[in-house]
């Protein structure tokens, strides 16, 4: 069983040549311009914001150097706890709107990829390494309802092993064995995308993925 799961959020096709651009936007992780970022969030949102920047920054520093484990418990409740959630149309007045952590947390809200780019990138600059994190779009179903598009986090201790997922929507982390209402359809990092259980691409990854591309170039704009 669980390797059967482990398969579902770990096989498939990575990208190579596309990503080259994009993983070179990664490189800005480690140079984080903090000051910037809060000199931002109090000119385009207002003290509320630099608060939560703030708050943000201290929860870096404080988990620096905790174990990986830590960080993510860390990480996922600062998010879960202080960000709301509202719909793009909600925040941005469009349909389907990646925003960067700057933006996420100046507004306070945001979707369900808000909070996992925000976790993602949180993690990074606290040195998890980026072939240890994939943000993973998967299928979510409660009951008899019909399943709805979402987006998590995978955490892979080891690249054999089912990951953990973050989630906006549960406050624990879990082992995806736990989590039987996710279905992965695809999962991807800064350097490549996976099409969850298949043997190759089912779409183009540069059309799936300019949003990501788009969202790494604003936040290198923002600080980060």
């Amino acid at each position: 069983m669980l390797a059967n799961v482990a398969q579902r959020y770990r096989s498939g096709l990575k990208v190579g040549a596309a990503w080259l651009c994009v993983a070179a936007l990664a490189l800005g992780f480690a140079a984080t311009d903090f000051d910037r970022m809060q000199m931002l969030a109090q000119q385009q949102y207002g003290a509320g914001a630099l608060q939560t920047v703030v708050a943000w920054r201290k929860l870096i520093d404080d988990s620096s150097a905790l174990a990986e484990n830590d960080k993510l418990n860390k990480v996922n409740s600062f998010f879960n706890r202080r960000i709301l959630y509202k719909t793009d149309w909600e925040v941005y007045n469009q349909e389907d709107y990646w925003a960067t952590p700057l933006e996420f947390m100046g507004h306070g809200a945001g979707d369900c990829e808000d909070f996992v780019i925000a976790k993602y990138m949180t993690l990074r600059i606290l040195g998890v390494a980026n072939e240890r994190l994939r943000l993973i779009y998967v299928r979510y179903q409660s009951g008899n309802t019909a399943p709805i598009a979402h987006m998590v986090l995978g955490y892979y201790a080891q690249a054999s092993e089912e990951p953990v997922i973050l989630d906006n929507m549960v406050s624990s982390i879990r082992p995806a064995s736990m989590r039987p209402d996710l279905s992965p359809v695809y999962s991807f990092n800064s350097d490549g995308l996976w099409v969850g259980g298949a043997t190759a691409s089912s779409a183009d990854p540069t059309t799936r993925l300019s949003r990501w591309r788009d969202v790494l170039d604003r936040m290198h704009k923002d600080g980060l």
